[in-house]
């Protein structure tokens, strides 16, 4: 059968317009199609691909750990080397009150559990979060999710939920003895890359230790270098209770975690025992692969990437007369334009090219951005350069 009718045909769809591009291998910063053509990932699979594609040392790591074990029993009964290794060395980074990883699959999975351990660990019931966040789309994500246009159709959803303005000091009163968490982003994704004020954040830390109530931050699409840092929270100069972890946690394969002291994590093992369970997170094949990542990552300092490449395509793109504005931090960039048409017929016009960029949930006039940290001066002028041929292509 043919692959994209089979895709059609088989595959459950989110939208009834997709792209529907078909590759079939994968190398550095470009994905290639049946006939060869290569096409620049100028979007990492939404984060993911932090270190391009198919790097040799990953992939080494992945067929090694599968040589010699996949799927034992995850949690919480076996002891298993590369769950143990790759969270030592994530926590030797992190701040010392984050000391324990509960391993899971996905982001919206840490989201969720993050969630949970706030609920127990504080026995209260309301969780706060900002208009404009996106933390996954299952049903306890959802519920904390700051677009209500992505909610309605699904309400009921999980009750103590309150969505309060971003970047506002209306949430720092609004934080009280009820407050479970607060689940905060430092740069909003989905809104298109709209960065939280560093004395806001300092702030809404602040307040939450004073209320006894537990700071979650969102780091799903934002670690891993993509900020300019290892994590963007440490430039805002907070300590999260909880972190969530996903998307180029991994590597490339699927994995998400929560970090968080261990005093807290504990209470997730008892009353009732086994308060939180995943089959499959923390996989050791993708364990091996994400501790590959984070090892190149580390080695090469890949995060001191993010600003340069910020740089190149700030000064090729800012002076366009189609963009407006150029939001974002590091490699996390939104491109606004004057119209969700104009967007979808840049990107149009980019594939043809052999360029590959996105859009945002919540933010239909920007063009997204978030190559691959591996990208080279020159294939970021390239990007520049087309992304200038097709703005003007598609002009009035």
């Amino acid at each position: 059968m043919d692959v994209r009718q089979g895709f059609l045909h088989h595959l459950a769809p989110t939208t009834f317009s997709p792209l529907a591009l078909e590759f079939v291998r994968a190398e550095g910063v470009y994905l290639y199609d049946p006939q060869g053509k290569a096409h620049m990932d100028l979007i990492s699979g939404i984060g993911v691909a932090n270190l391009g594609h198919s790097h040799p040392e990953i992939v080494a790591a992945v067929q090694h750990q599968a040589a010699q074990h996949m799927h034992l029993m995850v949690y919480g009964e076996y002891a298993q080397l590369p769950q143990v290794a790759y969270a030592e060395a994530l926590l030797a980074a992190l701040p010392a009150s984050l000391d324990q990883i509960y391993w899971g699959n996905s982001g919206a999975e840490a989201v969720d559990g993050a969630l949970k351990l706030a609920k127990r660990a504080t026995g209260r019931s309301e969780i706060i979060s900002f208009v404009g966040s996106y933390h996954g789309s299952t049903t306890g994500p959802l519920s904390a999710m700051g677009n209500e246009c992505m909610k309605s159709a699904y309400r009921p959803l999980v009750p103590g939920h309150r969505i309060l303005p971003f970047n506002r000091s209306q949430a720092l009163d609004a934080v009280g003895p009820r407050t479970a968490a607060v689940l905060v982003e430092v740069i909003q994704a989905e809104s298109g890359y709209v960065p939280a004020d560093f004395a806001w954040l300092r702030a809404l830390e602040a307040r939450c230790r004073a209320a006894g109530a537990l700071l979650i931050v969102d780091e799903i699409q934002t670690g891993f270098g993509r900020s300019g840092e290892a994590f963007a929270f440490t430039a805002a100069g907070i300590t999260p209770d909880v972190l969530c972890l996903a998307k180029a946690l991994g590597g490339g394969m699927p994995l998400g975690a929560f970090a968080a002291n261990r005093t807290l994590m504990a209470t997730l093992a008892e009353h009732p025992m086994l308060g939180h369970l995943t089959t499959f997170g923390g996989h050791p094949v993708s364990c091996a692969a994400g501790l590959a990542a984070w090892t190149i990552l580390a080695r090469d300092r890949f995060a001191l990437r993010a600003p340069a490449l910020e740089a190149l395509f700030r000064r090729g793109l800012e002076d366009h007369p189609a963009v407006r504005e150029i939001r974002g931090r590091g490699a996390l960039l939104a491109v606004v334009l004057d119209s969700f048409d104009r967007v979808l017929a840049v990107q149009q016009s980019l594939i043809q090219k052999g360029f590959l960029t996105d859009w945002f949930l919540f933010e239909n006039q920007a063009l997204r951005l978030a190559p691959p940290l591996t990208l080279s001066d020159d294939e970021a002028q390239r990007a520049v350069d087309a992304i200038c041929a097709s703005l003007d292509e598609t002009s009035n």
